[in-house]
């Protein structure tokens, strides 16, 4: 939390500091114009007009203050929501914690544990947990199996996304003169929504990380901080483009389209400017869904290379009139080099060992595939995390994340070389082995070429040197609830299994809330159950499962005359769709202590999920936890 509150401070510091360095008029015309061009028509135009005239000004200094003002007001805006969410977060974990340490290793749960808040159950049903409109959430808007363009944001998410892009809005076009001639107003239009651009840039890059330290702070998924990252990037890119455009218009008015062109082509600062300017717009066209989905590899590589344009000529822009607004995008580059160092020290560290990361891949019925990883070193894993695989065999750069489904550790013992391996020695050395496991469905592109690969292979197996990046993700703990529902459809079951697993082996030894465990899988053929079968076998052959796990399992497109056997009470097997409103109803009335309900599969699953969550919450005290990962 400490790193969330800090990040909000500095956003607001980062403006106050501004306005108090632009206590002297020429200190605030130099850091918005780099100490060269004041005038309406000599921004960008060669050598600029002279400084002399710019301090002497009071009316032009004013108006260099005023921006540096705005965008103190930009930095609070942003540290106002973010605070609001770091103190609905922390919370949310305090109560979380407080509500373990009062019932945990008894099978009672404290009363106001299950007791639900008239007003916070509206609050979540109508702001915290509600879709942007009516039903439809996470639920994908399909125009074909490969191609979508994109789902729709949660009703808290929209409210955040709206209020941060009309203050931007307001603040580029508060306080302007429209009455004064265009070159004036252009110009004022123009500084503005430069400096906009170039600070929103810094929360757009700690979005966009897979380091980004709020996500294990907060708890709040990749995901949401994806969608973040998307939408700052069109607000910095709309900034930018009005910019240019800005500074076209005047140019063009006061000087012509020759005069507008010649200065574009031969002024370095200007040339590298209009470069970075394309360059936002290239990611903008690229970054809609139907495109990142349909072409997802091309679309990363594209991304990296135009990104890196896009900085360095914003960079050279900046620099060539050392302009002083340089050190926030300075700060930007800092936070994308940080976290890409992150990610080549995790690979580096988790692959390189005694020996490479190996895995085993094993074709399985409903066309998916059993990946065994073997790790050099040590995981130290959590339910619910994933983590990044590259096959250099199918693809050098490919990268897709998996959820990890289960981890096996076993200590192993290595003898010196040489010594013949009949007794142990005190010079032999006891070493943790990993095995991660994973299951990946086939889709389209790389999961499509893995499957093909692994599935004509000998046996239907092959093993091929990879390399994992991660772990990430695993922040959200079931252990305070004392009921839980774990919905899966599909391959989501990965996500769900180590939860299971984790809960059951918590229940046994009391160290955990929880009493009641019901998962919930919805599968289409009964071949997917020998997805997770080995490692099912294991959850039920564990100490006191039966006193607390229970398993329903639907199989949605069975053929009538298929047979629909439940293994145990404990067990059952349906032929039909998961009735989840009728599941939630016979939780809730045996329900021990707050309830948690998660969700881990297709888009619509997820919608209905949430939707009965959202109508029973008044009724007790429960919770709604979606998994997604919409890239």
């Amino acid at each position: 939390m400490k790193m969330s509150v800090l990040w909000m401070v500095v956003l607001t510091v980062m403006g106050v500091g501004m306005v108090e360095g632009a206590g002297g008029a020429g200190t605030a015309g130099s850091i918005v114009n780099g100490g060269t061009t004041t005038s309406a028509g000599a921004h960008g135009g060669g050598k600029g007009g002279s400084p002399a005239n710019t301090w002497t000004d009071p009316l032009e200094a004013a108006k260099k203050t005023q921006n540096f003002l705005f965008m103190r007001y930009l930095c609070i805006s942003l540290g106002a929501m973010g605070f609001l969410i770091v103190t609905y977060r922390t919370a949310m974990m305090t109560y979380a914690r407080v509500r373990l340490m009062s019932s945990q290793g008894s099978p009672r749960q404290s009363l106001f544990a299950s007791i639900s808040s008239p007003t916070f159950a509206a609050i979540k049903k109508h702001l915290l947990w509600a879709p942007f409109f009516k039903h439809r959430h996470n639920k994908e808007f399909q125009l074909s199996e490969a191609i979508n363009v994109g789902t729709l944001p949660t009703r808290f998410q929209g409210i955040f996304l709206i209020l941060y892009l009309a203050v931007n809005a307001l603040l580029c076009a508060i306080s302007i003169d429209w009455s004064q001639p265009s070159g004036v107003w252009l110009a004022a239009i123009r500084n503005r929504t430069g400096i906009l651009s170039i600070i929103n840039m810094i929360p757009l890059f700690i979005f966009a990380g897979r380091n980004n330290p709020l996500i294990a702070l907060l708890g709040i998924s990749f995901d949401t901080y994806n969608l973040m990252h998307r939408w700052f990037g069109r607000i910095v890119v709309f900034e930018a483009v009005v910019h240019t455009g800005a500074y076209m218009a005047n140019k063009i008015v006061t000087v012509g389209i020759d005069g507008f062109s010649k200065s574009v082509t031969t002024v370095p600062f200007l040339t590298v400017g209009f470069i970075s300017t394309i360059a936002f717009v290239v990611l903008l066209l690229q970054s809609p869904s139907m495109f990142r989905h349909a072409f997802y590899e091309v679309f990363l590589a594209v991304h990296f290379i135009v990104v890196l344009v896009a900085v360095i000529t914003l960079y050279l822009h900046l620099a060539w009139k050392q302009n002083k607004w340089l050190p926030y995008v300075q700060a930007a580059i800092g936070i994308w080099i940080f976290d890409r160092g992150m990610r080549v020290a995790k690979i580096l560290y988790r692959n390189c060992g005694k020996q490479f990361t190996v895995a085993t891949f094993e074709a399985l019925p409903g066309e998916a595939v059993r990946v065994s990883i073997e790790m050099p070193r040590p995981w130290d894993f959590k339910p619910g995390q994933h983590a990044y695989v590259y096959i250099p065999r199918l693809g050098y750069w490919t990268s897709h994340p998996f959820s990890v489904v289960w981890c096996d550790s076993a200590d192993t013992i290595e003898y010196p070389v040489g010594e013949e391996k009949i007794s142990q020695h005190n010079q032999d050395v006891t070493v943790k082995k990993t095995t991660m496991s994973m299951v990946i469905r086939r889709r389209t592109g790389f999961t499509d070429t893995l499957y093909n690969a692994t599935y004509n292979a000998p046996n239907h197996s092959m093993k091929a040197v990879t390399i994992i990046e991660g772990p990430y993700g695993g922040h959200h703990c079931l252990d305070s609830y004392g009921t839980t529902v774990l919905f899966a459809g599909g391959i989501g079951i990965t996500h769900q299994v180590p939860y299971v697993k984790h809960l059951v082996a918590g229940f046994a030894n009391e160290t955990i809330s929880t009493r009641k465990i019901t998962l919930v899988w919805s599968i289409t053929s009964q071949a997917h159950l020998e997805w997770i079968r080995p490692w099912m076998i294991e959850i039920l052959a564990m100490s006191k499962r039966r006193d607390c796990l229970k398993i329903l399992l639907y199989v949605t497109r069975s053929l009538p005359t298929d047979v629909i056997k439940s293994p145990s009470l404990s067990v059952q097997m349906f032929h039909s769709r998961p009735n989840i409103g009728a599941i939630l109803d016979a939780e809730m009335q045996d329900q021990v202590g707050t309830m948690g309900v998660t969700v881990c599969g297709p888009g619509l699953l997820s919608d209905d999920v949430r939707a009965q969550v959202r109508k029973r919450c008044h009724r007790g005290a429960i919770d709604f936890i979606e998994e997604s990962f919409t890239w």
